[in-house]
């Protein structure tokens, strides 16, 4: 199962959390189009012998594109690529952007699946995040678009500061009432050189409590579990059969290209990114010249990265693959090192998987790193 992920580099307004590149000019719009279709081209021998099963628009903020742009792009996927008769294809998307007509236009498209980022469903949060919508598009849209696409995901963030327990589980609430079969959710993080790091080193914003996104995270564990969410990815809760296929196969380790500028791309044994520039991207790409980075993962790194991964999903880190691809060191040093967090009852062992027991759940990737190896292979 492999898939291909879209960069669309451009969003109407800065996020004041926000580190992931995007431009807020939409001058080169056009150009950048047919520069990601040139990359698809460029790139098709690299998923010569892969099966598409997902494609995914992310960003930035893609529902800027108009319907008949994303069409393009996608009939470019089909012409240089083996794509499976029913891929998922998700488009990321802002309330703002999703009027009926968008909506409408969208469902005529093979899009099959929304993401929309929601983040607060009160007009406080939503300012102090600098979001391009209001607490009235936020649950406008997702009423609208529940008439067009079966398929929705949202996303929610917790922890802001000023946000109370009470404002929190009333979030969660708002986001059930509408029946939507998806909702993944993350901490506020305060990123390097992002405008809210900024406001809180200016005492202009409170500092993110660590405490406060704790108590929300395992509100919305209850909250969602008792209303039929499976948590089978840390921040990611699904109602059966509606988990993200895209995600979930770069959890399980699956081949996936990346497209656009910024974008990273693994084949299971290296990794690569592109350049995170518009206009450098653009000009390379125009020259023929993919401007990508490479490096190749070791076995250790690969052995890192699927602890980490394996240990925020609910099929956690399967004993028996750990000895098959990384050998019997590896695994000695993984069963030397979960000893006392089995004591702590931070992780159990079941069916010769390790899993994150609910009480580590929140320190889920801290757990990860301490049985990271630093010095093998």
């Amino acid at each position: 199962m492999s898939g291909i992920y879209i960069h669309i580099p451009f969003c109407k307004q800065a996020c004041h959390y926000c580190d992931f590149h995007f431009s807020t000019s939409m001058g080169k719009k056009e150009a950048m189009i047919q520069a990601l279709i040139l990359e698809l081209e460029m790139r098709k021998t690299d998923f010569s012998n892969e099966e598409v099963h997902t494609i995914y628009f992310g960003g930035g903020t893609p529902s800027v594109l108009e319907p008949s742009k994303i069409e393009q792009i996608l009939a470019a996927v089909q012409h240089h690529y083996k794509v499976v008769e029913a891929p998922e294809i998700t488009l990321e998307a802002n309330p703002d952007d999703l009027s009926e007509h968008k909506i409408k236009e969208l469902a005529s498209t093979s899009i099959n699946r929304l993401s929309i980022g929601i983040q607060s469903f009160f007009e406080e949060d939503l300012k102090l995040m600098n979001r391009a919508h209001n607490a009235i598009e936020a649950k406008e849209c997702i009423a609208l678009a529940s008439a067009y696409f079966d398929n929705i995901s949202i996303d929610l963030i917790y922890g802001v500061p000023g946000m109370t327990n009470e404002r929190w589980t009333a979030n969660i609430e708002k986001a059930l009432s509408f029946k939507i079969p998806h909702i993944s959710s993350y901490a506020l993080t305060v990123e390097p050189k992002t405008a809210l790091k900024a406001f809180i080193d200016k005492g202009i914003i409170a500092p993110v409590d660590d405490e406060l996104a704790e108590a929300h995270y395992y509100i919305l564990v209850d909250k969602l579990t008792a209303a039929g969410y499976i948590n089978y990815e840390f921040s990611n809760f699904g109602k059966e059969g509606y988990f993200s296929q895209n995600n979930t196969a770069y959890w399980q380790g699956k081949k996936y290209l990346g497209i656009g500028p910024s974008a990273h791309s693994y084949d299971g044994k290296q990794r690569g990114w592109n350049i995170n520039n518009n206009a450098k991207y653009i000009k390379s790409i125009t020259q023929n010249i993919l401007p990508m980075e490479t490096e190749v993962l070791s076995k250790t790194d690969r052995y890192n990265e699927y602890i980490m991964t394996g240990l925020r999903t609910i099929w956690g880190v399967s004993l028996d693959r750990i000895k098959a691809d990384f050998g019997q060191e590896f695994h000695a040093y993984l069963l030397k090192q979960v000893e006392q967090k089995i004591k702590e009852e931070l992780l159990v062992i079941k069916d010769n998987h390790l899993l994150v027991a609910p009480k580590g759940k929140f320190l889920s990737d801290g757990i990860a790193a301490d049985l990271f190896i630093v010095n093998l292979s």
